[in-house]
């Protein structure tokens, strides 16, 4: 049932009707000059009490979720053109970069509809639109949730942010003609248990455009030079290729490129203590240079794909 029409469907008349409010943030230039949309939909730290209170796991177990600080990274976005939407709610609580339905029936108390995603292979990590385990593998809930919670959750945050994001790709689109949309996240340094490379190191950087489908070449060629030239070890689709935001997002053809960025936690942050650590400085000003240079690709380059 993955990407079933009937979800997507449901989808997009939630996002119609959704009301743009607390669940997310929107950083915007004076004017737009960069046909860049920067977002991080999984660096939120604003967790609901109700979900704290059925989580049999502490604060800090919660945050190994996050992805820190990485909308810290990308800050300087909007001083050089781009805007930049980050959720405010934090990825345990609902995880804005999948299926809107791709929920385990073992969580719920009550049946699912037919509609919903049961059987992908994030589900059946535990790591669904509501997330099962943290990255770690520690369960979240001391209780079983009901179908109407799950609505509540992409009303009040997921359909949200969005209808937030849509509306900056479509306004980027009709300035410049076409979009490249940074989905920007970060990665444990370490491969946990429900990833595909459990107990390994991970390299600094991994770029994933859905293995060529999600952005023409030049977005990810330009990328992976900048990174590999400061010196970074980066790799291509594995072990990320791109989430749910790369994959529905990601139109070349209809002129948004979509890019997923994972970020390696141990240049920037404490993983332990879950602080900030002396390499974000470092790591956000090259980042800043990023995003100059993929504002540089001019659209023939892109339409060369």
């Amino acid at each position: 049932m993955e990407g079933s029409e009937e979800a997507n469907e449901a989808m997009e008349a939630e996002i119609q009707a959704a009301e743009i409010d607390a669940p997310c943030e929107i950083l915007t230039p004076d004017r737009q000059s960069l046909p860049l949309v920067l977002a991080s939909p999984h660096s939120g730290s604003n967790y609901p009490a109700d979900f704290v209170a059925a989580s049999r796991l502490d604060g800090l177990a919660l945050r190994r979720s996050e992805d820190c600080f990485v909308h810290d990274l990308f800050e300087q976005g909007p001083c050089l053109g781009a805007p930049l939407i980050r959720a405010l709610f934090p990825r345990a609580y609902i995880d804005a970069n999948r299926e809107p339905f791709e929920l385990d029936p073992a969580m719920f108390q009550d049946d699912l509809p037919a509609y919903v995603n049961t059987r992908s292979p994030r589900v059946a990590a535990g790591l669904g639109t509501l997330a099962r385990v943290v990255a770690n593998g520690a369960e979240i809930y001391r209780r079983k949730l009901t179908f109407a919670e799950a609505m509540a959750r992409l009303r009040g945050c997921y359909w949200p942010y969005h209808q937030a994001l849509r509306r900056l790709l479509d306004e980027t689109v009709a300035r410049f003609g076409y979009a490249i949309l940074i989905d920007c996240h970060s990665m444990p340094s370490v491969g946990g248990p429900t990833d595909a490379d459990p107990g390994l190191s991970r390299v600094d950087f991994v770029l994933g455009d859905n293995h060529g489908v999600a952005c023409a070449p030049a977005v990810m060629d330009r990328t992976d030079r900048l990174l590999s030239s400061l010196g970074y070890n980066v790799t291509r689709n594995t072990p990320y290729s791109g989430g749910f935001v790369t994959r529905h997002y990601g139109r070349p053809g209809q002129g948004i490129h979509a890019l997923q960025i994972e970020i390696n936690r141990a240049l920037y942050m404490d993983e332990e203590r879950i602080t900030r650590g002396p390499g974000l400085a470092r790591l956000a000003a090259e980042m800043a240079r990023l995003i100059a240079v993929l504002g540089e690709i001019e659209p023939l380059q892109l339409d060369a794909a």
